[in-house]
């Protein structure tokens, strides 16, 4: 469904960012895939274009898409692609680096849209592949650094074998689009979305905290993201094409659990404005330089880090966690920006053969850093709730609730 809000709101993902929103680029959809059986309700996939889907909006779409299907709601999981061309007023303020509010007038049409959405129960035959993806992201940090470059694809045929839908993971940040722009757009997502119409295709995003064009890129516009999005779709495609893993034909599971962590110690307020300042002074060349564009981004999280410095923070926070099973493909949705090497470390700890870790899902909470990352201080580990043992608390509880 086109759910693009009108002009003149805010858009979320970059605190640079200052005008509203003055139209649309392309637009930004919220997608139902729903797989089930006749006498069990399965698993609907709800997945939107938006910088994120907190808490609270996270039960609203979960109620309206289940009252849509007719089924509970603990069956519905929510995914947000991460674009960065979205409205802020869906969820409103997910972190303290760029505050915002919900906005009546923009989440409640969009809640009404899924609880009257019509969903068409067809036969399909549900079948899996995974293909290599090179050139649409890296990690952002250093090129060669971790990140996971398969796409994972869930394909629904017919029974006479044309593709109904596609549900499809992938690892990157959606930021073709720089602050500068001010129109609505799901990003380079929606272009591989559109490429492989017209087939009903649900994009989930994966840990891809640390994982952007930032190096691949080779503008900042439409072009850009249609190019991207193409290269995306062409290697979908081509797997498309080939023999995949039939899977059983049942209902998927889905599980879910809770992980409580503590929020990390952070820097005395006269301690957090030096960072600032020396993260100020390391400012160099034009934004579009890597190097240059690395050097903003630390600045922009010493500035994020003085804000949560300067407020009231939880003592803890409760992260939901999910996992979705069928056959041997499991997905573990967290609502985090996992890191690409720790997406690694829970498909390595997974006892199912066919592990895809998805991250932006039934809620927000920030970023979970490597250990490299938060040596070094870039901007995901300055703005971080958790620390390191906090970090390996959640591996671990996730990776044991996986295996149960």
């Amino acid at each position: 469904m086109d759910v693009t809000p009108p002009p003149g709101h805010r858009l979320d993902g970059y605190a640079a960012r200052t005008a509203t929103a003055a139209g649309t680029a392309d637009p930004l959809r919220a997608t139902l895939i729903w797989l089930s059986t006749a006498n069990d309700p399965g698993v609907l996939w709800l997945t939107l274009d938006a910088i994120a889907v907190g808490a609270e909006l996270t039960a609203e779409l979960s109620a309206a898409a289940g009252r849509a299907a007719g089924i509970p709601a603990a069956h519905v999981v929510v995914s947000a692609s991460h674009t960065h061309s979205g409205p802020s007023g869906w969820t409103g303020q997910i972190h303290p680096v760029i505050p915002a509010e919900r906005e009546a007038d923009l989440y409640e049409p969009l809640i009404s849209a899924v609880a009257n959405a019509v969903l068409d129960r067809e036969a399909v035959v549900a079948s899996w592949r995974s293909v290599e993806v090179t050139g649409v992201g890296t990690n952002r940090h250093r090129a060669d650094g971790p990140h996971d470059n398969t796409a994972g694809v869930l394909a629904l045929h017919s029974p006479a074998g044309s593709l109904r839908a596609v549900l499809l993971d992938f690892a990157c940040h959606p930021t073709t689009y720089g602050p500068e722009n001010l129109l609505y757009s799901a990003d380079w997502p929606g272009a591989a979305r559109a490429a492989l119409g017209p087939a009903v295709v649900g994009y989930l995003q994966g840990a891809a905290g640390d994982v952007s064009p930032r190096f691949t890129r080779q503008g900042r516009g439409a072009a850009e993201i249609t190019r991207l999005g193409e290269l995306l779709a062409s290697r979908v495609r081509e797997a498309l094409a080939g023999p995949g893993l039939e899977l059983p034909q049942v209902a998927p599971t889905i599980r879910r659990t809770t992980v409580r962590l503590p929020v990390r110690s952070l820097p005395a307020t006269e301690d957090a404005a030096a960072i600032v300042r020396a993260s100020e002074r390391a400012i160099h060349g034009g934004v579009e330089d890597p190097s240059a564009r690395i050097a903003q981004t630390r600045l922009d999280g010493a500035r994020g880090q003085a804000r949560m410095a300067a407020v009231e923070l939880p003592v803890e926070l409760e992260l939901p966690v999910s996992v979705v099973t069928l056959g041997d493909v499991c997905w573990v949705n967290l609502p985090v920006e996992l890191f690409a090497l720790h997406g690694a470390v829970l498909q390595e700890r997974s006892s199912y053969p066919i592990t895809r870790v998805v991250g932006y899902t039934d809620g927000y909470f920030g970023y979970v850093v490597d250990p490299a990352a938060a040596e070094a201080g870039v901007y995901e580990a300055l703005i971080t709730y958790f620390d390191q043992p906090t970090t390996d608390q959640l591996l671990t509880e996730t990776a044991t609730f996986v295996n149960s």
